[in-house]
């Protein structure tokens, strides 16, 4: 593919993922202070969506071997379904949070701070990991493929410590679901 075409297919996505990258957060934010009346609790959904942020990493690890085996479209697959996970995650989270009140972590002594560090790392870096996956998909699919690997040598250790703390915070605090 020629350069030109590759940074104008680049560049035609731009806008969209600042827009994305900007609005999710924003949106997730209102949406989590926002409290449906009369609506049961989705007090079924954090198993659901802790499990989908488990099988978003092993996915992630999967496709990190397809493409060190040359596994193209494997990879490609793996890593659209690990965007769906993650959007179908957030989906879920949200929903949950719009109809359930926030639990508290109860543990006491330095476990609670080592809680609350897995949970801030985890959420501020969720903000994060969306514009590295945005750009570092659009360059896959532009084919931009030397551009791609650089920043998805940044993205993948970051989309996977965010996948695995949401087990971790999952678990550290599920005793307290009530």
């Amino acid at each position: 593919m020629n350069k030109n075409k590759e940074i104008l297919d680049d560049k035609k996505y731009n806008k969209l993922i600042v827009i994305l990258s900007v609005v999710i957060p924003i949106v997730v934010a209102i949406l989590f202070g926002v409290k449906i009346p009369n609506v049961e609790p989705l007090s079924f959904l954090p198993p659901i969506y802790a499990t989908i942020n488990g099988l978003t990493a092993v996915i992630l690890v999967i496709a990190f071997f397809a493409i060190k085996n040359k596994k193209i479209v494997l990879h490609e697959n793996l890593m659209t379904t690990a965007i769906w996970c993650s959007a179908l995650f957030l989906v879920m989270y949200v929903a949950y949070h719009m109809t359930s009140d926030s639990t508290k972590f109860g543990g006491e002594g330095p476990i609670k701070y080592v809680y609350y560090f897995i949970l801030l790392t985890h959420i501020l870096l969720s903000i994060i990991i969306i514009p590295f996956v945005l750009i570092t998909y659009v360059r896959a699919i532009t084919n931009n493929i030397e551009k791609h690997k650089k920043i998805a040598k940044i993205t993948f250790p970051l989309w996977l410590y965010v996948a695995v703390t949401g087990v971790i915070v999952y678990i550290m605090i599920s005793p307290y679901y009530v």
